[in-house]
């Protein structure tokens, strides 16, 4: 069944960063009712008449910015369903682990992520397909940060405070429709950014209701006092690497949302809330605790 197509993304502006001239291209696409959206695709994608000396590079331009076709990945190989609806830690099937990309950042703390709804396994595709098309750092799961790197609890505690979020919080509010899709480079030490990473993301919106939810999450770890960055700005990355070697752009990921669209069509609910120690590198991330508010 065909996904109407009101909701889709349009290319409104594309623009070089003036923080990271080496980024490709930055966000922002954001989100309205129309059905040009192809048609700007096409336009975006399409290249000018070229000299015949030319033709060799641009024939390789073409071909790394177009859409691919996304590999299968064999859920049932690993336990899930292709149906499912919910979230799920999932193990490539495509490239293996060792041959990719590490992403070279070191982490810290304990981490509180909300693991939004999925519709057949559309966020952990998207996760697969990025990394496994530019054998670039693998997220082990598809996420929304609440909270970063505390380092005033101990696991044990970390964990004895997660079980109680429902009392505080029964269901997280739900997720409206992204409002775009970004693609940038963070710098740790920047207003907002913890650290040196290249990412694209589908970006959410907060409202007077998930800054209540965050509050609450917050006193529960924190305590009554604690600070915050408002307002929270929630996000769902797709794809993560590294600066110096950075492979990811604004173009391939519309290109993949466009062919994939419940990516940017849909509500999402809050499934699980966890607990991962991200101390270290990304390949040392571990999930310690998981609280569901989905059955």
């Amino acid at each position: 069944e065909e996904m109407e197509m009101a909701g889709l993304p349009v290319i409104s502006k594309m623009y070089l960063s003036a923080s990271c001239p080496e980024l490709k291209a930055e966000s922002v696409i954001s989100l309205s009712d129309t059905e040009e959206i192809f048609s700007e695709i096409e336009r975006v994608v399409t290249p000018p008449p070229i000299q015949e000396e030319q033709e060799q590079q641009e024939e390789f331009i073409i071909e790394s910015t177009a859409a691919s076709t996304l590999p299968p990945l064999h859920l049932s190989s690993i336990g899930l369903s292709t149906t499912t609806h919910t979230a799920g830690v999932v193990t490539p099937t495509t490239l293996p682990l060792s041959s990719r990309r590490s992403l070279q950042w070191e982490f810290k703390g304990l981490t509180i992520w909300l693991e939004l709804e999925e519709f057949d396994n559309d966020l952990t595709r998207a996760v697969e397909h990025f990394s496994s098309k530019h054998n670039s750092p693998f997220i082990p799961q598809s996420h929304t940060t609440a909270i970063y790197g505390m380092e005033h609890l101990s696991i044990e505690e970390a964990r004895a405070r997660l079980r109680t979020v429902r009392d505080v919080i029964p269901q997280w509010p739900t997720f409206a429709k992204p409002t775009g899709i970004t693609s940038d480079i963070a710098q740790c030490g920047k207003p907002g950014q913890v650290c040196d990473i290249a990412w694209s993301e589908l970006t959410l919106a907060t409202n007077p209701h998930h800054e209540a939810a965050l509050d609450m999450l917050y006193e529960l770890f924190y305590g009554p006092v604690y600070s915050r960055d408002r307002p929270w700005k929630p996000h769902n990355s797709v794809a993560y690497d590294n600066p110096e070697t950075n492979h990811l752009s604004l173009l391939d990921t519309i290109m993949y949302a466009s062919q994939n669209p419940s990516l940017l069509g849909m509500e999402r609910r809050v499934a699980s809330i966890a607990l991962w120690s991200t101390v270290g590198k990304m390949e040392d991330w571990r999930c310690l605790e998981r609280v569901r508010f989905l059955d």
